[in-house]
């Protein structure tokens, strides 16, 4: 059994992102962690930010919401050491896993950024992944960062539509 509670902390973020197969926010693994008891914010955060720097997950800011993903690394030792969580763990988090999904797929495979272009307007990359892979990816230069900021807040609420309308013209 694992003595220390944030080593365990790790091995279950660790279980987690492998199992989900996709990148898991700050806000997912918070939602599964306090409100199961397990840990407190602050100590998660301080969890999280070790597992970064030894670099068994990653992580990756889209405005402001943090991803992050398991890296080979981390699959080594989740491989060697993930039998350290109990059934019991196990099953509490594969619960909320099951229960879900669909909700935090759709959290981050939906996202939408923007950087200034050497011209001196903005590039806008709006995206639907589904897993590891790009569904859609739409690219559009815009004059203002103003308006960059305002197509990436619309992509999150209109995606769906968007794809529907390119998928009807396309087909």
């Amino acid at each position: 059994m694992i003595s220390e509670p944030s080593t365990l902390y790790k091995l279950m973020i660790l279980y987690m992102l492998k199992k989900m197969n996709f990148p898991m926010t700050n806000s997912q693994l918070n939602d599964f962690f306090v409100s199961r008891d397990y840990s407190n914010y602050f100590t998660l955060q301080q969890v999280i930010t070790e597992l970064t720097e030894s670099n068994l997950i990653s992580a990756r800011t889209i405005r402001n919401s943090t991803r992050y993903e398991i890296t080979r690394e981390g699959e080594d030792v989740l491989h060697f050491f993930g039998r350290q969580i109990s059934a019991e763990i196990a099953a509490d988090m594969d619960s909320f896993m099951a229960e879900n999904k669909f909700q935090m797929r759709s959290e981050v495979g939906v996202t939408a950024e923007y950087e200034k272009a050497p011209s001196g307007s903005y590039i806008v990359d709006c995206r639907i992944t589904e897993g590891k892979t790009d569904i859609l990816q739409v690219k559009v230069s815009v004059p203002t960062e103003g308006a960059a900021s305002a197509i990436c807040d619309r992509w999150a609420a209109q995606n769906q539509d968007i794809y529907t309308y390119i998928m009807q013209k396309l087909l």
